[in-house]
């Protein structure tokens, strides 16, 4: 499974990357707000500043709501980096770019899906990715894996190539789940990522070792 990192921030954006496991990175309106980022040249060269870090898809989202201004801002989004992957919202109108863009070769990622029928839409349409909002589900009292491992399904029974990106993610059992059930890509803040190393047995497993190895330094320095 592909980790991508779920956020604006370069320094997070960093830090990920010298972890040496992501992939990818996944963004929106509301993550580049929280990093101050306004104004579209701003916002444009932040897309340059994050695919000069990390060699991977790097989603961008368009903000669009109409078909014709998604096509607009998507093709000038694509032309940044060979890395953008355009982020288009599951509409009428997002379905329809998305199809554009796969007939022009621009990587797509269709984001905030809820069902497994939106989800056989942006497939069909020929999106790269599809982003089913699993911690979201949650919070009405849906499961969210459920949603991941039903899609899974339809795209095996069919061979859809588009793949499986779990977002919303809020913690490591999420991505862990995720990845039990078949998801291709999560896509998760960097505390999610983090978390995954810490076990207690570890870092007592760890001490004892240590502890040990100076207990037969010292041995043998008295020696």
């Amino acid at each position: 499974m592909k980790f991508f990192i779920d956020t604006a921030s370069l320094a997070q954006i960093k830090e990920a990357q010298d972890l040496g496991v992501l992939d990818g990175v996944t963004t929106n309106p509301s993550l580049m707000a929280k990093e101050g980022i306004s104004g579209e040249e701003r916002v444009l060269q932040h897309y340059v500043d994050i695919c000069n870090i990390v060699d991977g898809d790097v989603s961008a989202e368009v903000i669009s709501v109409d078909f014709a201004g998604m096509v607009k801002e998507g093709e000038k989004l694509a032309a940044l980096h060979k890395n953008i992957t355009v982020k288009v919202p599951m509409t009428r109108d997002g379905v329809k770019a998305i199809k554009y863009f796969s007939g022009k070769g621009i990587k797509t990622n269709c984001t905030l899906v809820f069902s497994p029928g939106q989800a056989l839409l942006a497939a069909k349409a020929g999106a790269t990715y599809v982003s089913p909002f699993i911690g979201r589900l949650d919070d009405v009292s849906t499961d969210g894996v459920q949603l991941i491992e039903s899609i899974r399904t339809i795209y095996d029974n069919y061979g859809y190539a588009t793949q499986i990106l779990a977002a919303s993610v809020r913690h490591p059992m999420h991505i862990i789940q995720c990845a039990e059930v078949g998801a291709d890509v999560a896509t998760c803040p960097l505390s999610a990522i983090v978390a995954l190393f810490d076990h207690p047995l570890t870092t007592i497993g760890l001490e004892k070792f240590l502890a040990d190895h100076k207990k037969a330094q010292q041995a043998t320095a008295k020696a």
